[in-house]
């Protein structure tokens, strides 16, 4: 009888947290993270529960989804599992300047990242 392989969830590291990448929780949430200035960041979080995106996904996920501010050692502390993105398998992902643009504006951020970094 073969096992199914179980998915390791696991916690981040502060320093694995970055401006530009996307994650996606051990609850199925995507979450690009937008912009940090001292302890806190903003990201783009997308529902909980959500397909895997497919390698040809035309749109972000975080369409009416407000974003959320947080302090980053929050973050960090919730389970994030390895997935797939743009044919590479692995905890965090960069994004590309269109698909950070295209978060921002799902998530309409624009104000609140001024905000942040004029903190």
């Amino acid at each position: 009888m073969k096992k199914n392989k179980k998915v390791k969830n696991t916690g981040l590291k502060e320093k694995e947290i970055d401006v530009g990448y996307l994650y996606f929780t051990a609850a199925n949430q995507y979450r690009a993270v937008l912009a940090m200035h001292g302890e806190f960041l903003i990201y783009a979080p997308s529902s909980e529960g959500i397909e895997p995106l497919s390698p040809d996904f035309v749109k972000m996920p975080f369409e009416n989804s407000p974003f959320k501010k947080c302090q980053t050692v929050t973050f960090a502390k919730k389970d994030y599992q390895v997935f797939s993105f743009n044919g590479a398998e692995a905890i965090r992902h960069k994004l590309n300047e269109g698909q950070i643009a295209e978060a921002i504006a799902q998530c309409n951020a624009k104000s609140a990242i001024a905000a942040l970094l004029a903190e």
